[in-house]
């Protein structure tokens, strides 16, 4: 998934559209002078819970 972020960056129009994927509320950002620290929390639990649904709702229809 990452990478796919990556790929679709460099996209236009696709760039754009994904721009505040990685900057939610909850993500964790610290800049010092030679040290720079950071940890998408807020984007790690989204991405978790929307690709979790989305592999229930496949195994879900594949059950029936």
């Amino acid at each position: 998934v990452g990478l796919l972020l990556l790929i679709a960056d460099r996209v236009p129009g696709v760039g754009n559209l994904l721009g505040w994927f990685g900057k939610l509320p909850g993500d964790i950002s610290i800049r010092r002078d030679n040290f720079s620290f950071y940890f998408p929390f807020a984007t790690s639990l989204l991405t978790s819970i929307i690709l979790s649904l989305v592999f229930y709702f496949i195994t879900w229809i594949f059950r029936r």
